[in-house]
């Protein structure tokens, strides 16, 4: 633990960087009393709020009530990186991986999601800082450069614009003595996460969609021809019901083993100056990520920090969810010190906030859709950190099940099939951390050992 790391801590606030930015939430409402809609929606994250802006796309005359256990975007949809992809499926390599085929088909969508975003950003006046400008994959030793060799081989084969970069031509856009080469795709957005989520909030109300917060919901039950939610202070009769609660899977305690809880954390740096960016060689407005197994993101921010995060992936015992395990300062000591190593140029740059949050993980790192209860209620889980543009298309499919449309998104295998289950504590503990041993081992060597051979063998991943 070096006193440099520790000393550009000091003054780190341990707060999410974007809602602390945006400064105190918007009023609110609670769920008092009884009323009745035709639709309710449980989850004020993204996935909830585009459920409910597409619902009023299509029933232009319902009413809308979508519930919220705290703030609009104050879990995993405020906290992240921003990082908005041409893909609902995890990227290229595990749309191939693991839906041969549907990858096509999966791939195509995915872009064709983030086309409509990007529309619905413009259509709705969404000032959430939407910039696509592309993301840069490097690369810090032979068998990372392999695998971005193989990507690029893999994006002309499906007509994916990219670029191979080395040399001279990688410290053109990103100037690090930890990387030899990179992979930059010009088909890629960013966006503030928090402003995205409160802009959603804005244009759900203007459209005259019922929005109760801190209203959490404890109880959700089927009686015929209604469905009945329970919230602390009264209750909605619904006739149909979207559930887009993330990790918190209270409602839906059948998929309880389906999707755990990963603890991922981020620091964001002091505002810098324009000579310190050139002294990395990062001018435009794109995202990074390197190609490890423990994988580091990183982004430039609208006031000119950089957000850097990932590496640690923590899964807490028995899928515990806690606010508290969202401060974790060895993590925050790892991340600074690997931020030294990879910018000298910045090693005295201090930190200006640091947080965790959630994601929600299934066991072969895609989300997946489903509806019970006669089709009366639909759900939408495991995003496994990719649900920035992915939670769009999830909305549509949900409103597809709940609306008893045949689409072709409902014919998705990779959403209609739900994921392996984890197994019961302690083996899922155990197996877990035996795996991330195997992929750190991987980031060492290289070599694959048999057990990640063999839960690929299976369709099972553990990623971020």
């Amino acid at each position: 633990m070096s006193d440099r790391a520790l000393h550009s801590l000091e003054q780190a606030i341990p707060l999410p960087y974007w809602l602390d930015a945006e400064g105190p939430a918007p009023g609110f409402s609670r769920q008092v009393g009884e009323l009745h809609c035709e639709l309710a929606i449980v989850g004020g994250g993204f996935c909830g709020l585009w459920t409910a802006l597409l619902a009023r796309q299509r029933h232009p005359q319902a009413r809308i009530v979508l519930v919220e256990a705290q703030a609009c975007g104050g879990a995993a949809s405020g906290r992240n990186g921003g990082f908005c992809a041409p893909s609902i499926s995890h990227g290229v390599s595990n749309t191939l991986k693991r839906w041969p085929a549907e990858a096509e088909t999966l791939i195509r969508l995915g872009r064709q999601n983030l086309d409509e975003l990007e529309q619905d950003v413009q259509r709705l006046g969404l000032a959430a800082e939407f910039q696509r400008q592309g993301k840069l994959s490097v690369a810090s030793s032979p068998w990372q450069v392999e695998g971005l060799r193989s990507l690029e081989e893999k994006y002309r084969r499906l007509g994916i614009a990219c670029e191979y970069l080395e040399g001279s031509a990688l410290k053109e856009r990103f100037d690090s003595p930890l990387y030899g080469a990179g992979l930059f795709e010009s088909n890629y957005a960013l966006l503030n996460p928090a402003k995205m989520a409160r802009e959603l909030r804005r244009a759900c109300l203007q459209q005259g969609i019922e929005i109760y917060e801190h209203s959490p919901v404890r109880a959700l039950q089927q009686h015929p021809g209604h469905l009945l939610l329970k919230t602390d202070y009264g209750s909605i009769q619904a006739e149909r019901v979207a559930l887009a609660t993330n990790v918190f899977t209270d409602l839906l305690p059948r998929h309880k083993s389906a999707i755990i809880p990963i603890y991922d954390y981020a620091l964001t740096t002091e505002p810098l100056s324009d000579e310190q960016l050139r002294s990395i060689a990062w001018r435009g407005h794109y995202g990074i990520a390197d190609s490890g197994n423990q994988f580091h993101y990183l982004r430039k921010t609208a006031d000119q920090r950089i957000l850097w995060g990932g590496y640690d992936a923590v899964y807490p015992f028995a899928s515990r969810l806690d606010e508290g395990l969202t401060q974790r300062p060895q993590t925050f000591v790892r991340l600074a010190e690997q931020f030294q190593q990879t910018f000298p140029q910045l090693a005295d740059v201090r930190f200006s906030h640091a947080w965790g949050g959630i994601i929600d993980s299934s066991a072969r790192t895609t989300m997946f859709t489903g509806s019970h209860a006669g089709g009366r209620i639909a759900y939408a889980l495991g995003f496994t950190g990719q649900g920035v543009s992915a939670s769009r298309f999830a909305a549509a499919t949900v409103l597809d099940l709940l609306d008893g449309q045949h689409t072709e998104r409902t014919a998705l295998r990779m959403l209609n099939r739900t994921p392996v289950p984890f197994p019961p504590e302690p083996l899922r503990y155990a197996s877990i951390s035996l795996a991330q041993r195997g992929l750190a081992e991987e980031d060492r060597s290289g070599r694959r050992n048999l057990l990640l051979k063999t839960l690929d063998a299976f369709g099972v991943g553990f990623d971020s």
